[in-house]
């Protein structure tokens, strides 16, 4: 009974656009906004809660989708565009709140923000081409490292950002060190997994 419960479940999501797995992807896209919006009034630690619920979505949409065939055209666009939606975006504004608080070395800063956005924005580009041509262009283990690093950063800076707003007291030695670890590794995978991503893409690119 169970089993054809969940058979039913999936021949009835497999016809629908906006299955369950799209609908949190969604929603993710939607924290995303409530996040930008927070982090500019300096509420750091609200902003830290939505962004872990925000970055487990992606987690929970993927997992669904495949547990329960659920996997769409519209899924495949729309869970790496909120997950793009949501690093460059806190990339890009973690450059803004940590600038002139941390030392260089121990912040998201504005190029890295942008080598972030760039990587993003040649990937989508080398995804268009390649799917468009018949090719496959799945997330590779590099990629998904990448993104495990990226949201590592994000909360280790969060939580700077946060303690460092409420007591103005230096940070403790290993929440220093982890930003400073977690930042460049982020930077490091970015650059790697985007470099595989356009090996990959060669024989797409070349005559």
């Amino acid at each position: 009974m169970e089993e054809q419960s969940k058979s039913e479940v999936v021949g009835m999501s497999n016809d629908e656009v906006w299955n369950v797995p799209n609908k949190i992807s969604a929603a993710r896209l939607v924290l995303s906004f409530v996040f930008f919006a927070l982090l500019p009034l300096k509420l750091y630690w609200a902003a830290l809660v939505v962004f872990l619920i925000a970055a487990g979505t992606d987690w929970v949409d993927g997992w669904y989708a495949r547990k329960y065939d659920m996997v769409t055209k519209l899924g495949r666009v729309l869970d790496p565009f909120c997950d793009k939606i949501l690093i460059c975006g806190a990339y890009i504004l973690l450059a803004v709140e940590m600038s002139g608080k941390f030392p260089w070395y121990a912040q998201i800063a504005g190029w890295i923000a942008v080598v972030v956005v760039g990587r993003e924005l040649l990937v989508t580009v080398l995804r268009s081409m390649i799917e468009g041509a018949g090719g496959d262009f799945s997330a590779k283990m590099a990629g998904k490292l990448k993104m495990w690093f990226q949201c590592i950063a994000v909360v280790s800076c969060l939580v700077g950002l946060a303690l460092k707003a409420g007591s103005g007291d230096p940070l403790p030695v290993w929440l220093f060190w982890t930003i400073v670890g977690s930042v460049w590794l982020s930077l490091l995978s970015t650059v790697h997994s985007g470099w595989l991503y356009v090996q990959g893409a060669k024989s797409f690119l070349t005559p």
